[in-house]
């Protein structure tokens, strides 16, 4: 099933892009795996992990691996599905730019000439 593109601002920040993704490719990761890969602080990947569980999109849980604690991340279902849709709307904005300077509007079908100057 093709995600429905939806801009998604929470997703959107480059650090929990970064952390969404890296999620999206496993089942689980463990926090340590996450801070050295991403390289945050642990108090930075704590601040993330944290708003992106709040808003339902990440699941975290304390693990007993031999005498210590280990703290392991996942995507949830509603994460999963905020992040395909989150690429979807970025291959979507992307796509309109296929190099000759029209940017078409799937909105309303008019086409418009890009400067091409940032204007």
């Amino acid at each position: 099933m093709t995600a429905r593109p939806c801009f998604d601002e929470l997703i959107h920040p480059s650090t929990r892009l970064t952390l969404v993704a890296t999620l999206a490719a496993a089942d689980w990761a463990e926090f340590s795996y996450l801070k050295e890969t991403l390289r945050l602080s642990d108090s930075a990947l704590s601040k993330q992990l944290a708003i992106l569980e709040n808003a339902g999109y990440v699941a975290t849980e304390r693990r007993l691996d031999a005498s210590r604690h280990k703290v392991h991340a996942r995507l949830t279902d509603t994460g999963r599905v905020a992040f395909e849709g989150h690429v979807a709307a970025l291959r979507a904005i992307v796509g309109g730019a296929d190099g000759t300077g029209i940017v078409r509007s799937r909105r309303n079908g008019h086409r418009r000439r890009s400067r091409g100057n940032g204007q």
